[in-house]
């Protein structure tokens, strides 16, 4: 996929040495391929510049890419950590904690990760998921030694992903070197912008209308019975039930109330949506690890934590929505 025509030359390559010391901050960049070549020099190379610097080195690709990538690399794999992207659950709002995790256990050393989520049979809610999670590890990493490149298979993506990726990344790979992309858009508008408003619930479930002291209480009975009653295992039902839980507390203190549950099923998942009057403006809420469980936004990082997936979308006049489902099937949380 060619760029030139909409982007610049880069001052600086992200193979440049670097400490967490040195002043560089983040470095986001995409990488276009359209044959398995291109992809795995494209990432080898980057992977390679960071060992000749001792970057620390992670990959988190879908498993298939892996066993390539190991072969490509040698005897520099041993070097590097690699994770299949899979193995770290359907919620990308994980992968920013994930990588906080990996800096904390290389606090010396500069991180470089390859990172992608985005494989063709993915769920269009976690494909959206996945496109504001990538828009907002530009406000999650802003200041942070971390060089992160994400390759993104042009076959198999439809042109309004793929624009909204290269709207993600303030650099393009061509030819082997970064260059500043002109059409990088404001991330927190972006991740805003992919996610758009949720859905209305289906008419299939139920309702109910809760406020303090005893809301709380009432709404984990309510999910509990309907949960249990679609088939979900008991362990993952005391997750969701703790997770809506956490949400219906902050609705108790951070509005006057009264909060919304909605709860219903298909075949293949539970979901529970909580809505109410409060405003959540930090956009990386529940991203952030948390300095302790007291602390504020634990509850929502939790949320994240337990559930398969958790969109939330909130606005200053509209109120907040939280919606939180647990797949059947019990796949790699």
């Amino acid at each position: 996929m060619s760029t030139s025509d909409n982007a610049g030359r880069h001052r600086r390559g992200l193979g440049t040495s670097g400490t967490p010391g040195s002043g560089r901050g983040f470095e986001h960049a995409a990488l276009f391929y359209d044959d398995e070549a291109q992809f795995v020099t494209g990432v080898v190379d980057h992977v390679r510049e960071g060992l000749e610097v001792e970057d620390a080195v992670v990959i988190a690709l879908p498993g298939e890419h892996l066993g390539p990538l190991r072969d490509a690399l040698g005897g520099d794999a041993g070097a590097v950590v690699l994770q299949d992207v899979r193995r770290l659950g359907p919620n990308p709002a994980r992968l920013v904690p994930a990588l906080h995790r990996f800096m904390d256990e290389h606090p010396d050393r500069r991180v470089r990760a390859v990172g992608g989520g985005l494989w063709p049979d993915r769920p269009a809610e976690e494909r959206a998921a996945y496109l504001q999670h990538d828009a907002l590890t530009n406000v999650a990493f802003a200041d942070r030694p971390v060089t992160m490149l994400c390759p993104y298979d042009t076959r198999s993506l439809d042109p309004d992903v793929l624009a909204d990726v290269r709207a993600a990344h303030p650099l393009l790979v061509e030819g082997g070197a970064p260059v500043t992309n002109v059409t990088y858009a404001d991330p927190a508008k972006l991740a805003e912008t992919v996610l758009g408003p949720l859905p209305e619930p289906p008419d299939l479930g139920e309702t109910l209308v809760y406020t303090a002291p005893h809301g709380p209480r009432a709404v984990r009975r309510a999910v509990a019975d309907h949960a249990a009653g679609a088939g979900l295992s008991a362990d993952r039902v005391a997750d969701l039930c703790l997770a809506v839980h956490e949400v219906a507390v902050n609705t108790i203190v951070h509005t006057e109330g009264p909060g919304i549950l909605s709860l219903w099923h298909t075949d293949d998942r539970v979901v529970a949506e909580i809505q109410d009057s409060g405003h959540v403006a930090d956009p990386l809420a529940g991203r952030h690890p948390p300095e302790d469980a007291d602390g504020r936004g634990y509850g929502l990082f939790l949320t994240h934590r337990l559930c398969d997936l958790v969109r939330l979308h909130s606005s200053e006049d509209g109120g907040t929505t939280v919606r939180m489902t647990m797949y059947l099937d019990g796949r790699p949380r």
